[in-house]
């Protein structure tokens, strides 16, 4: 119940600092096990994905999240698990870990999940190069839709090094699905899906 009144008051409050407005170019939100990937340039863009998509999907859907930090507080990992159902992963690879590990037992279970391959926030325009998870991932699940995704603004709202968000109209466009073609090796592929993300900035 505490969880569900929480997810009701950020629904409130990140719409009112941001409009958290779904522009969907590329396909229409539908109910089926999706990969979304989009630019990184904040920790509130796990947050504003969340709230851009529609309730039925926001419950099928799982955001990636960085395990350092949002489990630094015993607040932040309540939010994290409890209202997002966040999925962890490490951004520091340690001994044989895999870090795709927790995505693939998401995606095996049938779960759809939203995922910024640059794997860390960029300070740039343009999204940095893709890591390699975002090509693993499709090869393992050819089935799964990829949809890309751009987010618009969320940086401004919350700067770097600020603890008060500031009032400014933000937007996620979703494009249109691509898929890992014949024989496409990892390097053509990464660099079609960040073109991908960055062809929506213009739209």
């Amino acid at each position: 119940m505490l969880a569900k009144i929480m997810s009701l008051f950020l629904l409130g409050l990140i719409r009112t600092l941001t409009g958290a407005q779904a522009r969907w170019l590329g396909c229409p939100p539908k109910a089926e096990q999706r990969i979304y990937f989009a630019n990184h340039q904040s920790h509130a863009d796990l947050v504003l994905m969340w709230a851009a998509l529609p309730e039925e999907l926001r419950s099928i859907t799982r955001p990636i999240a960085a395990k350092d930090y949002w489990t630094k507080t015993p607040f932040k990992k309540w939010i994290t698990t409890a209202v997002f159902n966040a999925i962890y992963v490490d951004r520091a690879k340690t001994g044989d870990q895999d870090p795709l590990e927790p995505l693939i037992e998401a995606l095996t279970n049938g779960d759809s999940i939203i995922l910024f391959p640059e794997g860390t926030r960029g300070n740039q325009e343009e999204p940095q190069k893709f890591k390699a998870g975002l090509y693993n991932l499709a090869l393992k699940f050819p089935h799964v839709v990829l949809v890309p995704a751009w987010i618009n603004n969320v940086q401004r709202v919350m700067p770097k090094g600020e603890v008060v968000p500031v009032p400014i109209l933000c937007s996620v466009t979703y494009g249109a699905p691509i898929s890992l073609a014949p024989g496409e090796d990892r390097g053509e592929f990464l660099a079609r899906a960040r073109q991908a993300v960055i062809d929506l900035r213009e739209t």
